[in-house]
């Protein structure tokens, strides 16, 4: 059987990228957090294998859009200062937006896959002919 020439799992990493700004907004909207704090709660959200240099490169992004803000914390870290960052009034908005827009999402899938497995549970697996089975016709 020909298989897909789409690589198992290619999606993942750029929904993963795009997860991980909502994953981020939703636990600072639980509470203001270090980075290294964050990484370790992206993990509830399957995001825990990701680049932490790339979640840093988010981090500060997101402060250049408005949507965090970070301060040095000096006195809770046993070592060097760390950043401690904190969900602004523009985040809680876009946080609000973009869970409202994956709720819709979600439906849309929900529909869609359940149409998919309804069909294949009618049709036991089959399909009708691919446009390759067919045989082509003669020019004339």
């Amino acid at each position: 059987m020909p298989r897909c020439n789409r690589r198992r799992g290619q999606g993942h990493a750029r929904r993963a990228a795009g997860m991980a700004e909502s994953a981020l907004l939703l636990l600072l909207h639980q509470e203001p957090a270090h980075g290294y704090t964050l990484l370790e709660g992206l993990g509830e959200f399957g995001l825990g294998a990701m680049d932490p240099s790339a979640i840093y490169r988010t981090l500060r992004d997101m402060e250049d859009r408005g949507w965090v803000t970070s301060t040095w914390d000096e006195e809770q870290t046993l070592g060097p200062p760390r950043r401690v960052y904190r969900i602004t009034d523009v985040g809680d908005e876009v946080l609000a937006a973009w869970i409202e827009d994956l709720d819709e999402t979600r439906k849309m899938l929900n529909r869609l896959v359940g149409k998919y497995h309804a069909h294949m549970e009618v049709c036991e697996g089959k399909h009708y002919p691919r446009a390759t089975e067919v045989e082509p016709e003669e020019e004339e």
